[in-house]
């Protein structure tokens, strides 16, 4: 987590330090069920996800969110803050997938006494495919008011 992100130090077209999460397991996936209380089977048991057209259980999107929440506190540090985190889901991850997420600066700019940051961000597997889409509005301090 960096501690000392400001404002000053960020260029409309940086990369933001790219996370890789461990491959997705059955297991993870019921870890995240029973964390967020969502049952489906689908999420679970293999042969009611085969027989939903699926390959195999797949992961919950919103996960996926939370990923790219993750990357954005941990790369804001304590000193910013996150005002709009926006996910969708275009593909869905399943047992062996690894999940890759990354995020690029799109812009930045001044308002209000704000300093806003706003981020690219994707998810994509570990074919480079992007299953999950979104963005991010940030704001950081300043060097000068620091």
């Amino acid at each position: 987590m960096s501690a000392s992100l400001y404002y000053e130090d960020i260029v409309a077209g940086q990369d933001l330090p790219l996370q890789i999460q461990e491959p997705v397991t059955t297991r993870s996936i019921v870890m995240w069920a029973a964390a967020v209380r969502d049952f489906f089977e689908i999420h679970y048991d293999k042969d009611f996800a085969v027989a939903s057209g699926m390959p195999a259980v797949l992961s919950h999107g919103p996960y996926k969110c939370c990923l790219m929440s993750r990357l954005m506190l941990e790369w804001i540090g304590e000193t910013g803050r996150l005002h709009k985190l926006f996910c969708m889901h275009k593909a869905s991850s399943f047992p062996g997938d690894t999940l890759i997420i990354k995020g690029k600066v799109k812009s930045k700019y001044i308002k209000d006494d704000q300093n806003y940051v706003e981020c690219e961000l994707w998810v994509e597997d570990q074919n480079g495919k992007i299953t999950a889409p979104g963005s991010a509005l940030v704001s950081l301090p300043s060097k000068t008011t620091a």
